[in-house]
């Protein structure tokens, strides 16, 4: 079974808006592949991934560049699976590696339908974000 993926950058998640945007257009499953410097990523890593899975109510898959990528630049890694709920379901946290979750459509039909908070969202109040920009 295939699940609509919305594709963002790692300095995309800092904005909500842009996840959004995504799972109005479809997307189940958002993707943030990054390298997060070591300074942001252990403060802000985590805890992004985490929200934008959440207010989303999507799959939030995060791969994650770690090391030294040159003599300035030492990137956080700690790649991530998170569920809809918020939950991390996979990770990698120290150096290479790789992790394996499972995307359980059902799971996430099921969330979005007991609660419906897309259908809640007032764009009224906040505005809405279009994939051809700002509306």
């Amino acid at each position: 079974m295939s699940s609509p993926l919305g594709l963002s950058i790692c300095y995309d998640l800092r904005f909500p808006e842009i996840s959004l945007a995504l799972r109005r257009a479809g997307a189940e499953v958002l993707t943030f592949p990054s390298a997060f410097t070591v300074p942001t990523g252990s403060a802000h890593w985590e805890v992004l991934l985490r929200a934008r899975a959440i207010e989303s109510q999507c799959y939030v898959v995060a791969a994650a560049q770690s090391g030294r990528n040159h003599e300035g630049r030492t990137s956080y890694g700690h790649a991530l699976v998170v569920d809809p709920w918020g939950a991390v379901v996979a990770q990698c946290r120290e150096g290479p590696g790789l992790c394996y979750a499972e995307i359980d459509l059902p799971y996430l039909h099921r969330l979005r339908r007991d609660m419906p908070v897309l259908d809640h969202r007032r764009h009224d109040l906040y505005g809405a974000v279009g994939l051809g920009g700002a509306q």
